[in-house]
Order: structure tokens, then sequence, then C-alpha cells
């Protein structure tokens, strides 16, 4: 299993970014989403191997509910999270974040 998980300054943006969008659209949408991203993060920590690999040694872990991915990678027993992806944005974003 995984120790920590480190959360890139781009990732965290993303993150809030997404957050503020989804509670000025619904009252505690916002909240929802980072609960969703939570379980996401979990799930990676205690499996680290669940999902696919989708570039080089970059996994992408799927948000429930929401159209979103944790575009991640493990550094000994850390979990590094560079993106926090909109599915329909560019691909190109998170990939320079590598």
């Amino acid at each position: 299993m995984i120790s920590g998980v480190i959360v890139r300054p781009a990732a965290e943006a993303d993150l809030v970014e997404a957050y503020e969008w989804y509670g000025q659209r619904e009252a505690g949408l916002g909240v929802e989403l980072i609960r969703c991203f939570d379980s996401c993060v979990q799930l990676i920590r205690r499996h680290p191997e669940i999902y696919p690999m989708i570039h080089k040694h970059v996994r992408q872990g799927v948000v429930r509910r929401f159209p979103y991915s944790v575009m991640y990678f493990t550094a000994g027993e850390d979990v590094v999270i560079i993106s926090v992806f909109h599915a329909a944005r560019d691909p190109r974003i998170w990939n320079r974040r590598i």
C-alpha cells in the first residue's frame, strides 16, 4: 500500500477550479466533487495499479459521478497526482506536467 499522496500545485489548482465551478452551479455539488475525488484517491492509495497506464508511467483514475480523471504515478511509496483533468480538455495540457 502507498504511504503518502503528493498533490502537485497544478493538480490542486485544477481541483479548486472544478470545486468552485460546481459550487456555483448547485449548493453542495462542489463538496460532492471533493468527496468523489477523495474516494478515488483512497482507492489509488490502496491499489495503485488498479487504473490503466495511459502514458509512459502515468495512470488515469476516474472520479465517480463527475467527468474528471486523476492523472498520477507512483514514486517509491508515494502517489504523485499531476492533474485533476476534465474529460473535455485537451490532453496535451496534463501531458506537459509530466
